[in-house]
């Protein structure tokens, strides 16, 4: 899988074509043309691009291999922040959304998700000792003049926003390496991400210290996600992707990546679709 627009394209097909969409059927289309889109992100483990525009990572693998099963052979990444996934899915700028965008109740509203591919937790990233000794966002909360760094439209914003963090306190990063840069620069306390995130980020950069998972942040998790309209895919895919989990791909993919195929065991979309935020 490549990534389509600026990077590099597998296809004639620009990053905002109608070739595929709610006016169709989004399954029958995808396998006549042989491809289908997928809006993602950069951000170790659940998605990566190489220097050559290559697209792999533990949400994308599992759409791979789900897609091969509904007999879609290609599968083009197109990058986007997380604040523009659901916008540009439903404006068919891509079909099919696979990027670690966390379930929750203002995401379920708009759009439809597959059944869990990853359940995650969240961690802290601080200065070196945790200087602040930040733990949980009940020490945000406690300490008004606490800064914490986050992604505009990603999981952890809306968990801060959920439990009334006020926007001063919150410090807006473009990716994961923008939030690191934010703690040298003293511009920011601690940088909230998924735990493994931070992880594949100290491969690295071994600067700053990573928090246990944050007890009071809900359980998370996610899986593909696609427009209300295309109800038929997202029951095809459920049904492959519950095939495909049976299968010892399905474990090794996840183990490859560092998450726990066993977590996934059990939990639904409905559930961490109850998630606030």
């Amino acid at each position: 899988m490549t990534v389509a627009g600026w990077i590099t394209s597998c296809s004639t097909v620009p990053a905002g074509s109608p070739a595929t969409g709610a006016t169709s059927n989004l399954l029958e289309t995808a396998k006549a043309q042989g491809f289908i889109r997928v809006g993602i992100a950069n951000e170790p483990p659940y998605t990566q691009v190489s220097p050559d525009g290559q697209v792999t990572g533990c949400e994308p693998d599992v759409l791979r291999a789900v897609c091969k099963r509904l007999g879609i052979d290609e599968v083009q990444g197109i990058i986007t922040p997380y604040e523009s996934m659901i916008p540009g899915l439903n404006a068919n700028r891509w079909d099919v959304i696979a990027a670690g965008l966390f379930m929750k109740q203002s995401r379920c509203s708009q759009i439809l998700y597959s059944e869990p591919v990853i359940v995650s937790t969240e961690s802290f990233a601080t200065p070196k000792g945790n200087p602040k000794s930040i733990l949980t966002v009940a020490d945000i909360i406690a300490d008004p003049a606490l800064r914490i760094a986050v992604l505009p439209g990603g999981f952890e914003e809306g968990v801060l926003k959920a439990a009334n963090v006020p926007a001063n306190q919150q410090v807006k990063v473009n990716d994961g390496r923008s939030g690191l840069e934010a703690l040298k620069a003293n511009r920011a306390d601690a940088f909230m991400l998924p735990t493994l995130s931070l992880k594949s980020l100290a491969e690295n950069d071994s600067s700053f210290d990573i928090t246990a998972p944050i007890e009071d942040a809900p359980r998370t998790g996610s899986g593909a996600a696609f427009r209300q309209a295309d109800t038929s895919f997202r029951e095809a895919y459920n049904k492959e992707l519950a095939a495909f989990k049976a299968t010892p791909e399905f474990g090794e993919i996840l183990t490859k990546w560092g998450f726990d195929p066993a977590v996934v065991v059990g939990v639904t979309t409905e559930e961490l679709c109850k998630t606030e935020g």
